[in-house]
């Protein structure tokens, strides 16, 4: 034996003159099958070898170990190799050497668990440094508002609220998890240890006596912090940033094992120090991505409408696996009088930039929705958003805008420079709707025109951005004829759920596409039964008239109740067709999801309602009507047609 450390004298025993071995032959007393020959053979081939062994003491304890032998050259005559002998120390000295426990506490993990920045995931990685090389059980707490990012700091003068964020402990007693159990939140005492370390950021060593841990399990109202914590030694470490610390460490050593010195205390801060790095960086990780998944869950949808004969399904696929958006978007929002606005859009790039453009410009269409706008109109004023959104910061979109009605059938689209919306009819193939193009909203260079065209009941109708048919590797042909495949003839009798799923088969595995959203919607009609229209000429008979046919149907439609409402909004409405617009009328009552009166005419000027005082007293009889629409319906509006308007007004079922 030539050189050893200071545990080697513990692990084998020595004498007055340190070890009483010369020989390796005089500690081996047992190895797996052939080994000490295996070494041997080495030795006298000149090569390195490594083999399990097991030591005897003189006191007859045995230790298993680990030999390496390294042949030597001439450097030392009379030496053949050199026999490097690996023991574990024992659990209760395995904190006798310091440069061990340095070396294992910062050199050998920290660099490793430094990688992460999920924030429980490294308070773990951390414990597990912690115990079992710098003491036998631990926790790491950390400030309620370091832990949550949306948690406010609280007050100078509130005591700080603290989290468990992990506990560790090696002796597999399951007592030290349900007496500190893991994300507990406390408060502990002005005046204690813990607050202590807060205030100053500085270590406080304490050693507990019975009465010390028997006087922390009655504050605690813990009986078992008695008996774990007797006799122990306790250092807390704080986890300093900005001069604030952030937690701390809870560093404790049983009665068997060494207590923390100065030593120890030195090691234990260059540990929290550096902990302290990977916790503020886990911390920012966290806060800027709660945030930015807060911002992109917002701009996403969080509910489609449409009328109840109307099925709509939807998918959404984000391109990257760190952001949850991008600029891809979908919608279906109810309209009235049985009417449905579907729009897919896709704004060009992508992350958060693309998904904040996406948000602007669905609230922008949410509002012009609501205007009753034609989807050809509805769009013109999306591109001129999107042209002052481009002064600041160049974007453009396309976009697909559909609306249906589910009394008449009708469906009109306009397209923005989006791919053409897939119409699959019941009875024959699925085609391609030609829709004529128009440029991409914030490029502006032509007119915007919608086409109309008659739906049959049953009729699925597919919006979808360029992502589902296109890719680095397959061209957009290609996607096309796929998914028209996807919606063939042996759809019919699939739900859209399954079609959906079968459109997006394959893509999921794509690690460079692009995000993707998809809508699909079975149009039907609303029952005969559910609306009725009447003709009316251009004269004030027709009013007395329509007060009749209003009030027969809902007696009809066992709506007795809202009649003289009814009542009211119609004469009211058709009121101010016959004196301002002319011409024959058309009234149409509509029972869906609310009941809607109607009155069509061939005027394009829309009422106005006055707004200010002097013409309230100028005109006192003009707009009074709509003064009476306004209190009585749940909301009321005025939208284009092709001969006209449409003046309409909604009361709650």
């Amino acid at each position: 034996m030539v050189q050893f450390d200071r545990n080697a004298t513990a692990v084998l025993g020595g004498g007055p003159d340190g070890m009483p071995v010369t020989g390796l032959g005089d500690v081996i007393v047992g190895a797996e099958g052939d080994a000490p020959d295996r070494l041997l053979d080495a030795v006298r081939e000149g090569r390195e070898r490594t083999a399990m062994v097991v030591l005897g003491t003189a006191g007859g304890d045995r230790h298993d170990a680990v030999v390496t032998v390294h042949p030597m050259s001439g450097d030392l005559p009379g030496l053949a190799a050199l026999a490097v002998i690996r023991v574990p120390v024992p659990g209760a000295d395995r904190f006798l050497d310091p440069a061990v426990v340095r070396r294992a506490l910062l050199e050998d993990a920290l660099p490793r668990i430094g990688a992460t920045l999920d924030l429980d995931q490294l308070a773990r990685g951390l414990m597990d440094v912690v115990v079992p090389h710098f003491c036998t059980s631990g926790a790491l707490l950390l400030r309620e508002s370091v832990a949550d990012p949306d948690e406010p700091g609280g007050g100078a003068d509130d005591p700080p609220l603290m989290r468990r964020m992990a506990v560790g402990f090696d002796d597999g007693d399951p007592v030290w998890d349900a007496t500190f159990p893991t994300g507990e939140t406390i408060v502990y005492p002005a005046g204690t240890p813990y607050t202590r370390c807060l205030d100053t950021a500085a270590p406080v060593l304490a050693e507990l006596d019975a009465d010390g841990a028997s006087h922390i399990a009655e504050a605690w109202h813990r009986a078992p912090v008695a008996a774990l914590l007797d006799g122990a030694s306790m250092l807390l470490l704080p986890i300093v940033s900005d001069g604030s610390a952030l937690g701390f460490f809870v560093c404790v050593r049983g009665a068997a094992h060494r207590p923390f010195d100065a030593y120890d205390v030195e090691i234990g801060m260059e540990f929290a120090a550096r902990a302290a790095i990977l916790i503020e960086s886990a911390r920012r990780y966290s806060r800027e991505r709660a945030t930015a998944l807060t911002l992109q869950r917002s701009l996403l949808p969080t509910g489609l409408s449409a009328p109840s004969t109307v099925e709509v399904h939807h998918r959404y696929l984000p391109g990257s696996r760190l952001i949850e958006v991008g600029g891809d978007w979908y919608e279906s929002i109810a309209l009235p009088g049985a009417r449905v606005a579907l729009v897919v859009g896709d704004v060009a790039g992508h992350g958060v930039r693309a998904a904040v453009t996406m948000g602007r410009l669905r609230t922008a269409l949410h509002t012009l929705a609501g205007l009753d706008l034609p989807p050809a109109e509805a769009l013109e004023r999306l591109d001129s958003l999107m042209g002052s959104l481009g002064e600041r910061e160049p974007h453009f979109a396309t976009c697909v805008y559909a609306v249906y009605d589910a009394v008449t059938g009708q469906c009109e689209a306009a397209s923005a420079g989006h791919l053409p919306p897939l119409l699959v009819p019941p009875g024959g193939p699925a085609s391609y709707l030609d829709v004529r193009p128009a440029p991409p909203l914030g490029v502006g260079a032509g007119p915007i025109v919608s086409r109309e065209f008659t739906v049959e009941d049953g009729t699925l109708l597919v919006l979808y951005t360029d992502g589902l048919v296109e890719n680095r590797t397959r061209d957009i042909d290609d996607g096309l004829a796929r998914l028209r495949a996807v919606f063939g003839p042996g759809s019919r009798g699939r739900s859209l759920e399954a079609l959906c799923q079968a459109s997006l088969d394959g893509v999921y595995d794509d690690r460079h596409r692009d995000d993707i959203a998809m809508l699909v919607a079975r149009l039907r009609r609303i029952p005969a039964d559910d609306h009725v229209s009447w003709e009316l000429p251009g004269d004030p008979a027709a009013i007395r008239r329509a007060r009749g046919l209003v009030r027969d149907r809902l007696h009809r439609w066992d709506l007795a109740e809202l009649a003289d409402s009814t009542v009211l909004l119609t004469s009211e409405l058709v009121t101010n067709a016959v004196r301002h617009a002319g011409g024959r009328i058309t009234l149409r009552l509509v029972r869906e999801g609310g009941l809607v009166c109607e009155v069509f005419d061939s005027s394009d000027a829309r009422p106005r309602v006055s707004r200010h005082a002097g013409d309230a007293l100028r005109d006192a009889e003009s707009g009074r009507g709509l003064h009476v629409v306004g209190r009585i319906a749940r909301r009321w509006g005025v939208r284009r047609t092709p001969t006209g308007k449409a003046v309409w007004a909604e009361q709650e079922l």
